[in-house]
């Protein structure tokens, strides 16, 4: 009975993942590295702002928590590389680090995960032994909490643990890092917790000597023939992160591993660098990337090996981190800068609830999908009032009454308003049941403010979300390998004349 308990629960867990019914996200890290690193209030309201409902922590600082208490984002926190020696030696020590660091906050912080270490086996190989202690010791504190069942715990790996990445099918994983590797995808597998994976296709593209093409790398459309294409699946590639994320998938494939989730904690591209050596880090291409990569991961379009189903990713990062040391672009991969000031325009167009920074196509305010209908209304009756917005439109026979319902109601007064303010930052919360859209409400005769291109002015041209004077500025804690990427360079140019060649 318990061979059979087991196999339906591996089986469980197989079809979850396999068919997607992981929700996919979009998440953003926050660094601080910063000169002069904004209070956790603003971030908070940066965050709020804009949409953004996961976050993940480079550590577990107790201002952050109580910033993000009771605000519903969904948080990552981490345990830095520097307290793995302590906590990998002491299961009393994993679990003071526990209780102070998530019990004491959850679930007013709706903490979700916790990433042991950055880039452990790429960057620290002497710590390499103590990572599966300090994962079974937190978890051992995360059962006796009994808080294993909301909480999941990985580690994030550089994409570089994976040897021969292209074509994905070929790929495997160092097997030097085997005692760890093996351990932990039998933890991650009986968890139901994710491979954490941070991908960079900036880095692969920069280092290809010109193989891999810039269109390729950023997610752009490609005709049929300069797809990449695995000869021993003939799967289409159109882009480098699938193919990383199918490396890795079958990376575990090879080690037996089949039901184990991808999950990106780092992605993005650097919105300015040195023009001599970094042309590509440049404000176009940093949009194009983050834009098409926001709308491939909402749209759950999955990777070829696993098509729909959802790979929540973490863009890197909410702000530039100007103290951050190395090439000129390490300091530019923030969507916005220090003061809360977008680095440039995200262009989202058509794909709902998102990030907010997109000035220049035509952003609403709406009511949030399965809000509290009493807060609902109490919003409806304030902006409707004190918030001297004309609902005359809402009335009997007039455009907007139809649907006759709260949730219809609710979100032209919260358009009008967020329209009337200048789009301000914060002016689409309305307690918590209002969020922002690129998708345009308007409906038959019913046209909303900011519809036909009238779309007020910037976003964050309302409060200042100055950095705090007293703050001082840390380590983010994040280590980007760029890796040794010439063999995945030569594996995608044989991919492409392989795809030239099958039209």
């Amino acid at each position: 009975m318990r061979k059979l308990f087991c196999f339906l629960l591996q089986l469980q867990l197989a079809v979850f993942f396999v068919h997607g019914e992981e929700r996919a996200y979009i998440g953003v890290n926050i660094g601080t590295a910063m000169s002069s690193v904004p209070a956790p209030t603003q971030i908070t309201t940066l965050l709020r702002s804009q949409n953004i409902r996961h976050v993940r922590l480079y550590d577990a600082d107790p201002a952050m928590l109580a910033a993000l208490a009771n605000t519903g984002i969904s948080v990552m926190v981490s345990v830095p590389n520097e307290q793995l020696l302590a906590i990998g030696n002491s299961n009393a020590t994993a679990a003071n680090w526990v209780a102070r660091n998530v019990a004491a906050h959850y679930p007013s912080v709706n903490i979700t995960a916790i990433a042991v270490g950055s880039e452990v086996l790429s960057t620290l190989s002497n710590a390499a032994p103590l990572l599966m202690p300090a994962i079974r010791y937190l978890q051992n504190a995360l059962v006796a909490a009994a808080l294993d069942r909301y909480i999941k715990i990985s580690t994030p790996h550089s994409s570089s643990i994976i040897l021969d990445s292209f074509p994905p099918s070929q790929a495997f994983f160092n097997r030097s890092l085997d005692p760890v590797l093996v351990p932990l995808l039998k933890f991650l597998q009986s968890t139901g917790s994710p491979l954490m994976l941070n991908v960079y296709p900036y880095y692969d593209y920069m280092r290809s000597n010109g193989v891999i093409p810039l269109d390729y790398a950023l997610f752009r459309p490609l005709p049929p023939n300069k797809e990449a294409v695995d000869a021993n699946t003939l799967l289409h590639y159109t882009n480098v992160f699938d193919a990383v994320v199918d490396a890795a998938y079958f990376a575990m494939a090879y080690l037996n591993v089949t039901n184990v989730p991808v999950m990106v904690t780092e992605t993005g591209w650097p919105h300015k660098g040195d023009p001599s050596n970094e042309p590509d880090a440049t404000s176009d291409n940093a949009n194009t990337y983050n834009s098409n990569l926001i709308r491939h991961v909402m749209n759950s379009t999955g990777t070829p090996k696993h098509p729909g189903v959802a790979v929540p990713t973490y863009i890197y990062e909410l702000y530039d981190e100007d103290t951050r040391p190395g090439s000129t672009s390490e300091k530019y991969w923030g969507l916005f800068d220090m003061n809360g000031i977008p680095a440039y325009t995200l262009h989202l167009t058509g794909s709902g609830v998102l990030l907010a920074n997109d000035t220049t196509n035509q952003t609403y305010c709406v009511a949030r999908d399965g809000a509290d209908e009493k807060m609902l209304q109490a919003a409806l009756d304030w902006a409707c009032g004190p918030g001297k917005v004309d609902c005359s439109a809402l009335t009997q026979g007039q455009p907007c009454y139809d649907p006759d319902n709260v949730e219809a109601h609710a979100t032209y007064a919260f358009n009008a308003y967020y329209h009337g303010v200048g789009m301000g930052s914060g002016t689409c919360y309305f307690s918590g049941v209002a969020v922002i859209t690129t998708t345009d409400p308007s409906h038959g005769s019913c046209v909303y403010a900011g519809s036909g291109g009238k779309n007020g002015t910037s976003l964050l041209n309302g409060t200042s979300l100055a950095p705090s004077s007293n703050s001082t500025a840390g380590d983010s804690g994040s280590h980007r390998a760029v890796g040794d990427v010439s063999s995945f360079a030569r594996a995608v140019a044989a991919a492409l004349l392989l795809s030239a060649l099958l039209l």
